[in-house]
């Protein structure tokens, strides 16, 4: 079984051991097809180099193919018509993207798996730090939107659960993907009530008011401020 982490560093591993010495041609080939994982090879070719001439763009496709290591092959299907990812290829970003729409869809019930330290761990990640191909970047947008919901809801879902420790830490995720982000703060001054931490429920709401304050010139909803407030009286 291959495995494909795009959340961090690019890993490739087949039956849990890591696949060590690819190209740098493989390496953003395997990447792209984690993220975009079928499509026409003209396609794919256009993306991947987007700066030449379309002919120059396919040979390079062909000679990324051509050099394929042994280990990495069966990761691949190749066509005339496309490429794309094998059968019961798991990419770990497929695997986060369902369980966090799991977890943000009204009514479906989440597993015990959506709430884990791991599934908090990949919605804190960013998919290939210090990649900026414009195909990774147009990926890591729409991820961060989706990670931010998701670990709010992660928040929310533990908080009832009685899981303070994984709430805080899964809120506090959320707030590193975006700091200005009110709903974040909410959950994370949700937690430290629950725990009865009146004092690091006020600390953090002066850090994220002041922060508030000095880049965007807001002061904090109501939505915020009545949380705390009781605790001021």
């Amino acid at each position: 079984m291959i495995e494909i982490d795009v959340l961090g560093p690019l890993t490739v591993r087949n039956d849990g051991e890591e696949i060590l010495g690819l190209s740098v041609g493989t390496k953003r080939l395997i990447a792209f097809l984690a993220l975009r994982p079928r499509g026409a090879r003209l396609a794919i070719s256009g993306e991947m180099w987007p700066d030449v001439t379309e002919r120059r763009a396919s040979d390079s496709l062909r000679s990324a193919l051509t050099r394929l290591e042994d280990a990495i092959k069966p990761a691949i299907t190749m066509t005339p018509a496309g490429l794309g990812l094998a059968p019961g290829v798991i990419v770990d970003l497929n695997v986060a993207q369902a369980s966090a729409r799991r977890l943000l869809q009204p009514g479906r019930a989440s597993t015990v798996d959506d709430l884990s330290t791991r599934a908090i761990e990949a919605f804190a990640s960013r998919i290939l730090p210090d990649w900026y191909d414009e195909w990774v970047l147009s990926e890591v947008e729409d991820w961060r939107q989706l990670r931010l919901h998701a670990l709010e809801a992660q928040a929310e879902l533990l908080i009832l659960e009685g899981n303070l420790r994984a709430a805080a830490w899964a809120a506090r995720a959320a707030m590193r993907v975006e700091p200005l982000r009110q709903s974040a703060i909410v959950s994370l001054i949700k937690v430290h009530l629950a725990e009865g931490n009146q004092s690091e429920a006020l600390r953090d709401f002066d850090i994220y008011k002041a922060l508030l304050q000095k880049e965007l010139g807001l002061e904090p909803t109501s939505l915020l401020t009545q949380l705390v407030e009781p605790l001021r009286r």
